[in-house]
């Protein structure tokens, strides 16, 4: 066994201690601040005032709500027909990284809110369904699940959801970061992250019926939505002062010598003819943003995620790539007729067993074309890795906002994943992020656990 390997078992046995330290010593998690019809804590009634502590089992009933406040400030939710366990709620507060924060949904929905411990030691924070592994980044989200299905919802900032299988298991003490980690933001409207049994890695589908909202909705007395930036600054809207005159500075004035020293001067008439000005043109702003979010080989970022985010609406990311729309670009749809786009710029990777060796690629004989009388789109090119060249193609739904994507590369004529958007730049243009398995499915095929994932930008 590799070093490496040795220090993870290290790790994840220590990990699990601590759960199982808190679970015995019931440390205190929080306490129920709402408790309304059929809702019990460790098997009896629950009411206001109730000490939730580490190990407790939570169920509410068929209309039963019932509301945690945690030691740290944040929420715990349930609502009809769930059942929950706070497995470990261990909080150090001189040493952050010794927290250890674990929660289980085995049935129902929830909505969890990040307290401060949470957020301090956002990597020691993990919430288990039957079937998948979600991690923050300083959240507010809401799960649905059943034994066979998961789906996540993003209320506030972000979340990292692997399905559980060989390189993530329910008995870890974090997110699972591995190649199958899909993350969601606040700003990817009507999306929610799927997990189906036995599925390492989740869809990304688009539909407000697949919400947990529509599962069990929230009372209005819920938490209102967080109404500040994931890194607390104001929302966009609020109001700030600003001011640009400095009492320090006096306008400037001549002397009473200056004027001793100029000349008497004879007025002369002389026609003056005033040219035209012609103003500098305003830089142009970006409809589409893409590029590398975080190193990669031996390569920093290319762009700042955080920063684009006030004056861009997230569309995706993955591992290594985001793409974003400004928020000012307004698409129209039409109503009929089709686009066809040519390949302008790409960047892609392939990765090894989703955490070994990252090779560059490059992409070749792109097309793109977008139906919109169909409401669909085709797509294809050559990746060209290692001295190999794989056919890569996939096809899915424009939606009436200029997005588009479909929902796995296993189906139909698909087999890659694409999650993209259009803007007008003035003319029509595009991009869109990829991910693909190049075994397609198939374990014992010659790429078998290579994973392609980048961005591409199309004009027409």
């Amino acid at each position: 066994m590799s070093n490496n390997a040795l220090w993870r078992n290290i790790l994840a046995t220590a990990g699990s201690f601590f759960f199982l330290l808190g679970a015995a010593h019931g440390e205190d998690a929080g306490k129920v601040v709402q408790a309304i019809g059929d809702v019990r804590l460790g098997g009896a009634p629950a009411k206001v005032g109730d000490t939730v502590q580490a190990g407790d089992a939570l169920t509410t009933g068929g209309d039963g709500y019932l509301y945690i406040k945690t030691v740290d400030g944040g929420f715990l939710i349930l609502r009809p027909g769930s059942d929950a366990r706070v497995l470990a709620y261990h909080i150090d507060p001189a040493q952050p990284a010794n927290n250890r924060i674990k929660i289980e949904l085995r049935q129902g929905v929830a909505r969890s809110i990040s307290g401060e411990a949470v957020k301090k030691s956002r990597q020691n924070f993990r919430f288990n369904t039957p079937v998948a592994a979600i991690g923050v980044r300083g959240t507010d989200f809401t799960v649905f699940t059943d034994e066979q299905t998961t789906r996540v919802a993003v209320v506030s900032g972000g979340v990292v959801v692997s399905g559980f299988g060989a390189a993530c298991g329910a008995d870890g003490s974090g997110p699972c970061e591995g190649s199958a980690k899909r993350e969601l933001f606040a700003g990817q409207e009507a999306q929610v992250l799927q997990v189906n049994r036995g599925q390492a890695v989740p869809q990304l589908l688009r539909s407000n019926a697949l919400s947990p909202d529509v599962n069990a909705p929230p009372r209005a007395d819920e938490p209102p939505k967080t109404t500040t930036s994931s890194n607390g600054a104001a929302a966009p809207g609020a109001n700030t002062a600003n001011s640009n005159t400095d009492p320090n500075l006096a306008p400037l004035k001549l002397s009473s010598l200056d004027k001793q020293l100029l000349p008497t001067p004879t007025p002369v008439t002389v026609p003056v003819t005033v040219p035209e000005v012609t103003p500098a043109p305003a830089p142009r702003v970006p409809a589409i943003v893409w590029g590398r979010w975080q190193a990669l080989l031996d390569k920093p970022a290319d762009i700042n995620l955080t920063a684009l985010r006030a004056d861009n609406q997230l569309i995706g990311v993955n591992t290594y790539y985001a793409l974003l729309r400004n928020k000012d670009s307004l698409w129209q749809s039409p109503a009929e007729g089709a686009v066809s786009f040519s390949l302008q710029n790409s960047q892609a990777v392939v990765q090894a067993n989703g955490t070994g060796p990252i090779s560059a690629a490059s992409l070749e004989n792109g097309k793109l074309t977008v139906n919109f009388a169909t409401s669909s789109f085709t797509t294809q090119f050559d990746l060209l890795t290692q001295g190999q060249r794989i056919a890569r193609q996939a096809e899915g739904t424009v939606f009436k906002d200029g997005t588009f994507g479909n929902t796995s590369q296993f189906l139909g004529r698909n087999n890659m994943l694409v999650q993209g958007v259009l803007a007008q730049n003035p003319g029509p243009t595009a991009a869109y992020l990829f991910e693909s398995r190049l075994d397609n499915g198939q374990p014992n095929a010659p790429l078998s656990g290579q994973v392609a994932s980048g961005v591409t930008y199309w004009a027409k």
